[in-house]
């Protein structure tokens, strides 16, 4: 049931074809293990679910590959990008837009580069993590995608605005978390933001192209909807859904990978509402007294108490988070529905948590079956490999190299 299999690493795979090379994300599910499980169990025609969806890998697949989709999570950048990168544009009304817009930036370009003045937002420290120079550019910028009335080409576009801000921030590179980058550094950086800008425009113009030449006509939307809080998403089709492919965070974001972090800046820059809040609406976010009982984590997680009683409490949140999640997912899949996790088994203070096991054990409670485990190597995902298990500076140690495709169905019946 449980087995690893080295073809499903995916070492020389594209993993940026179609709308996939829209912006960077901590993390990200490659597209071809969406697009394997989508063979192995789709339905064309059926609904697909992925309840924490990121940036929409398995929305762009699973409309693809010819399946309804539905997909939710609590950061409102990733929403946004996630509904740019799965919504048909009309491309004759996408370039009339980017042509007027290109031929601002070679006017400015052409007089030197000086940008018109534009209303700055009112960001906490926003001169800690941007130059003057920097600032007035992203201000001017945004002001013109404000002025785009079709609402897909605006989020298209402020997609590549959302990257264009962190790759001219002085955020320092490789780094998931805010931190800036030293002082000796800060001189020397000036970034190009209007080159930076119009190239991720062309590049990913090129991708959404692709994308729409073999996208099928589907329904697809991103929701709102936190299913640790019991809250469905929406539309619920009226059978339920057909299939879940989804990966969900691998703990806490605070110790984990802190996503809010990485999109906070981006966030604040648009406009997007908790733009500092993402990382403790996450599952784990706020501690919980509650404890695990008779759970595959129970025990593990009884070890790191040992060690550090408040990580085990941090520990304990997330996996009670999750099972919450869970019961919510099975309450919105249809009597047959395949459920594909992507789950990594972390190690904290030295354990390692079997995230895969307690998974099969939630589903098997609402009427699932587990199937199949595939275990695969984590060739190509950006994440952190290591973290510091003890605090300790310069201490660190391996957090996971592997992630486990978890399959289950549920056998003709509801729970």
């Amino acid at each position: 049931m449980k087995h690893k299999d080295e073809s499903w690493d995916f070492r020389k795979a594209d993993t940026k074809e179609y709308t996939h090379c829209f912006h960077t994300y901590p993390a990200m599910m490659i597209p071809q293990i969406a697009r394997e499980l989508l063979k192995a169990y789709g339905t064309k025609g059926g609904w697909l679910l992925d309840p924490y969806c990121g940036t929409g890998t398995s929305l762009v697949e699973a409309s693809l590959f010819g399946m309804h989709s539905v997909g939710c999570d609590i950061n409102p950048l990733v929403r946004l990008i996630a509904t740019a990168k799965s919504t048909p544009i009309c491309l004759s009304t996408l370039d009339e837009t980017l042509n007027a817009l290109n031929n601002e930036l070679f006017q400015i370009e052409s007089r030197g580069g000086k940008v018109p003045d534009a209303p700055i937002p009112a960001i906490l420290n926003l001169e800690y993590w941007f130059s003057d120079e920097v600032i007035q550019s992203l201000a001017y910028l945004l002001a013109r995608i404000k002025d785009v009335k079709d609402e897909p080409s605006r989020n298209f576009i402020l997609v590549a605005f959302s990257e264009t801000v962190r790759e001219t921030s002085y955020t320092r590179n490789g780094e998931f978390k805010l931190y800036r980058m030293p002082k000796n550094k800060l001189k020397d950086f000036k970034p190009d933001v209007l080159g930076i800008f119009s190239k991720k425009l062309r590049r990913n113009r090129h991708g959404l192209e692709s994308y729409l030449e073999k996208r099928k006509n589907v329904k697809t939307s991103v929701s709102i909807a936190n299913t640790v809080e019991g809250e469905l998403p929406m539309p619920l089709p009226p059978g339920g859904y057909d299939m879940v492919i989804t990966s969900p965070p691998y703990g806490d974001s605070q110790t984990t990978v802190a996503y809010g972090q990485f999109s906070r800046l981006a966030a604040e820059w648009i406009g997007l509402p908790n733009a500092r809040k993402v990382d403790k609406l996450a599952m784990g976010g706020l501690r919980s007294k509650e404890t695990l009982i008779a759970s595959p984590v129970s025990a593990a997680v009884e070890k790191i108490c040992l060690a550090d009683e408040k990580r085990a409490e941090d520990v304990s949140a997330f996996y009670i988070d999750l099972e919450r999640s869970i019961s919510s997912i099975a309450q919105a899949c249809s009597p047959r529905a395949t459920i594909c996790y992507v789950v990594g088994n972390r190690r904290v203070k030295g354990v390692i948590l079997p995230t895969d096991e307690f998974v099969v054990d939630a589903f098997r409670q609402h009427g699932f079956v587990h199937k199949v485990t595939i275990v695969r190597n984590i060739p190509n995902k950006r994440m952190p490999k290591k973290n510091s298990p003890s605090n300790i500076a310069g201490k660190t140690s391996k957090t996971m190299h592997e992630e486990n495709i978890v399959v289950c169905q549920r056998t003709n019946h509801r729970c």
